[in-house]
């Protein structure tokens, strides 16, 4: 007899939960019928990531979910105050996108400093010309988001010999705090965001923060569109005071074909793909079905987020404790 209800929040890409068959019942939903059916769950599986019913529903009525598992990194979409104020357990993640995404910023960077884009359109109007590109080695980056993600940008682009500072919210070993940004990005000639999206992260990639670039930088952001005022970032491109971005992540998505910035001169447009690789589906399942036999046995979580923070601590691999109970009220 199945001992769990387990909510699956999307229907599209099916999700194989193999492991769990005979062991809890799953029910999968889409956002129409969410509402109904989550106070019937023990556990909910925010399968699609794009989807905004949790904080819609969540504060009604009936019992909660005593955990929630989110298959992305940032939580944002998620925490809605009632579930922020709860006892329910919130997991994300959490290892699942660090390299890929670390390899992604670095073929960006790249790309933009041995002019890809230029070669491509030169081949396209059959033009022989020849040009000096940049260097890598020996250039200055500032990646800013100290966590999992922004360790391994800066790791990796640490071994294209980019010399790399890492900012996060607090300064520690080999991590500088959130007040020294300022006076680091005068120097860099790449600035890489893969900040959790918070309260006191939103819009902190402004005018100030681009006036401060100097002109031959380029901007990256990897971590949530929100992150960046795209009306600054605008601006700094058309006027020229820097000299390209990369956005993977906008405030808006999926962008409509009406967006503006589509056209914008010097940046290059992804469609929120930075972190997926071949199979990552099926190491998303996998990983939620790791932490599934940690709560079924009644032992710690894995990714548990620090919900006053909005994302899971540096120092912490499994902060919270679960013994199964059924819901939460």
């Amino acid at each position: 007899m199945s001992d769990s209800t387990v909510l699956v929040l999307g229907t599209e890409p099916p999700v194989r939960l193999d492991r769990l068959e005979a062991r809890a019942t799953v029910v999968v939903c889409d956002d129409a019928s969410f509402p109904e059916l989550l106070p019937t769950a023990d556990v909910l599986l925010v399968w699609d990531f794009a989807s905004r019913a949790v904080p819609d529903a969540w504060p009604g009525p009936g019992p909660r979910p005593g955990w929630v598992h989110t298959a992305s990194a940032g939580v944002d979409h998620l925490l809605c105050p009632a579930l922020a104020a709860g006892s329910t357990l919130l997991t994300n993640a959490r290892g699942v996108f660090e390299q890929p995404i670390a390899e992604y910023v670095a073929g960006l960077v790249i790309a933009m400093a041995k002019d890809f884009s230029g070669s491509w359109e030169l081949q396209r109007q059959r033009r022989w010309r020849h040009r000096e590109t940049q260097r890598l080695a020996g250039t200055r980056a500032v990646v800013v988001g100290g966590g999992p993600i922004g360790q391994a940008v800066a790791r990796t682009l640490a071994a294209l010999g980019i010399v790399t500072e890492l900012v996060g919210r607090t300064a520690r070993a080999g991590v500088r705090g959130a007040d020294e940004l300022d006076g680091l990005l005068p120097s860099a000639d790449w600035v890489v965001c893969a900040a959790p999206l918070t309260e006191a992260t939103r819009g902190m990639f402004d005018r100030a923060a681009f006036a401060r670039m100097k002109p031959a930088a380029r901007f990256v952001n990897v971590g949530r569109g929100p992150l960046v005022v795209e009306d600054d970032l605008v601006e700094a491109l058309v006027k020229r005071r820097i000299a390209g971005a990369a956005l993977d992540v906008f405030e808006s998505e999926p962008l409509g074909v009406e967006s503006r910035m589509w056209d914008v001169p010097g940046l290059f447009v992804s469609p929120h793909m930075s972190g997926d690789t071949a199979g990552w589906r099926d190491d998303l399942a996998a990983q939620f079905q790791d932490n599934f036999d940690r709560w079924a046995a009644g032992e710690p979580l894995l990714n548990v987020v620090d919900k006053r923070l909005g994302y899971v601590p540096a120092d912490s691999g499994a902060p919270g404790t679960t013994d199964s109970s059924r819901r939460t009220v």
